[in-house]
């Protein structure tokens, strides 16, 4: 605040100054609250003050409640309760609550958890290709238990089935799918058997500009399909990524990207595309995630870049450009499916910022795999480098901005909101006549708990350093590290968080299934 304004400010009506300090962001909150004794005290009396500052610091949105569904709730219950909730991670005593077996058939890097149900899904096999089933969910919500074959997932006849994807907060389910001269998108309701009733309508088509790709001569996809096509979406947004070869030209690699507003049109002008004359090094050429706020991240090789999709007629437009000190081999994001208006029917007080979660980049030298820890509102704070005409180093960017771990597995890593869990083994080197026992760390990266963890984890600010192919990396941004009481010795693959559960799923050598263990700090 400035100084020559203060005394005008505090003539005023003390009401007004609490009022007028709502409208700041909670830093600023906090920095008129540490010049000022009277406006420390102010603050310190004021729960709707407080309750700003608490969302922010945990990197939360509030959302508006119906009039009389839970607006009725005060201030400072919200406060109160919003604090207890973040304090039991810190305990993060987590004890199983509930076992699901889950079939070996579903076991695969498709099957996820979202709005407390298991979505499963297969590509590989035309039987059982899609399954949903609720493990825990809200009592407001309907629970959705359904399993559907590839010939119910596409609305034409003589379709190979490509992806699938589930969104059960929106009640959608998309499969992707190629036939003679061309390739779709069906959208569906979870919950029925028609169109879903948001959809703009049942088929989504791709854009005619693609339509010459399509008539190519390419050479049949591999068997992990996930690697020539994928479905992705966040809201009214989807997206198809798919790359293939021509026949006959192996290190010609076409790919393109195109993205639908699913709720407004089945048509899309936005396109990205492009080809690779190194097929061989593609796999770490290019990934995606949506940012949120009509933002996309794509990876290609050591280039970050990200786009803005706001306007759906035209081609992304590629905003910034950020480099990475290695190839990427591909992005993990929290899988945010944000939609205030279903959170207010749920009667949710709050929820996940899409411009302060998580990203996980995953790359790796010839000795060891390496997580990078990435803040995502980097990326929305584009204005810190106007005037940088080229892509941004590294160091400008990156260091204060990440944190990077080594790890032996790809698995056993997951994302929620500012936090990450790593299930790390007691036994490092060890041979198959070790028992190994795993617990799972939880490191909190909202700005709120490194600055109040009130001893109940180690802090870490102290920067880190890897030797990435002979380069050092250096990483610093701070975090607050828990472990878990509980050990298991069961090696865990994917960890889900949604909302306040864990969800780990592990690999029983006893059976031919693995099992899918719920949590939740106590």
């Amino acid at each position: 605040m400035n100084q020559s304004m203060k005394p005008q400010f505090l003539s005023l009506a003390g009401d007004l100054h609490a009022y007028i300090l709502t409208f700041l962001s909670y830093q600023d909150i906090l920095r008129c609250a540490s010049v000022c004794t009277g406006l420390r005290q102010m603050y310190l009396s004021s729960s709707e003050l407080q309750y700003i500052v608490e969302l922010g610091g945990q990197q939360l949105l509030p959302v508006n409640l119906q009039p009389g569904v839970d607006d009725h709730i005060p201030i400072s219950e919200r406060l109160q309760l919003l604090r207890d909730k973040a304090h039991a991670w810190f305990k993060f005593n987590t004890r199983p609550v509930q076992t699901v077996i889950v079939p070996k058939i579903f076991y695969s890097d498709k099957a996820f958890v979202s709005n407390g149900h298991l979505c499963l899904c297969d590509t590989e096999n035309l039987s059982g290709f899609a399954k949903i089933f609720p493990i825990a969910p809200e009592p407001s919500q309907q629970a959705i238990d359904r399993e559907w074959s590839s010939e119910s997932l596409s609305s034409l006849p003589n379709t190979q089935n490509i992806d699938v994807l589930m969104d059960p907060e929106q009640n959608l389910i998309a499969a992707a799918y190629d036939v003679i001269g061309g390739s779709y998108i069906d959208l569906l309701a979870l919950d029925g058997d028609g169109v879903h009733p948001q959809a703009a309508g049942r088929r989504l088509i791709m854009s005619p500009e693609l339509l010459g790709r399509q008539n190519m001569d390419f050479q049949a996809l591999d068997s992990d399909s996930d690697k020539n096509w994928r479905l992705e979406s966040l809201g009214r947004h989807i997206a198809l990524w798919r790359h293939e070869s021509p026949r006959g030209e192996p290190d010609r690699l076409l790919w393109w990207l195109q993205i639908w507003d699913w709720q407004y049109s089945t048509m899309s002008n936005c396109v990205l595309s492009g080809t690779v004359f190194d097929a061989e090094q593609f796999d770490g050429l290019i990934d995606f995630c949506f940012l949120g706020s009509n933002r996309l991240l794509i990876v290609m090789n050591d280039n970050l870049k990200v786009y803005s999709i706001e306007d759906m007629s035209q081609a992304p437009e590629l905003l910034a450009c950020f480099l990475f000190p290695a190839q990427v081999q591909f992005i993990r994001c929290f899988p945010s499916k944000i939609n205030l208006n279903l959170a207010r029917t749920q009667r949710t007080m709050w929820t996940s910022d899409p411009a302060h979660r998580l990203l996980s980049l995953l790359t790796y030298s010839s000795e060891a795999l390496f997580h990078f820890v990435i803040s995502a509102s980097i990326f929305f704070q584009l204005d810190l480098f106007e005037g940088m005409t080229t892509a941004v180093p590294w160091k400008h960017w990156g260091p204060l901005n990440s944190r990077v771990f080594q790890d032996n597995e790809m698995f056993g890593f997951g994302l929620g909101g500012s936090r990450v869990f790593k299930a790390i083994p007691s036994i490092i080197e060890r041979s198959y006549s070790d028992l190994v026992e795993y617990r799972l760390h939880m490191m909190d990266f909202s700005p709120l708990a490194v600055k109040h963890q009130q001893g109940l984890g180690q802090v870490v600010r102290e920067p880190s350093t890897i030797d990435l192919e002979g380069e050092l990396v250096t990483t610093s941004l701070p975090y607050v590290e828990v472990v878990s009481d509980t050990k298991s010795s069961h090696e865990p693959t994917p960890i889900w968080v949604d909302k306040n559960r864990i969800y780990v799923l592990q690999s029983d050598t006893a059976s031919a299934d693995s099992f899918l263990s719920q949590g939740s700090p106590s």
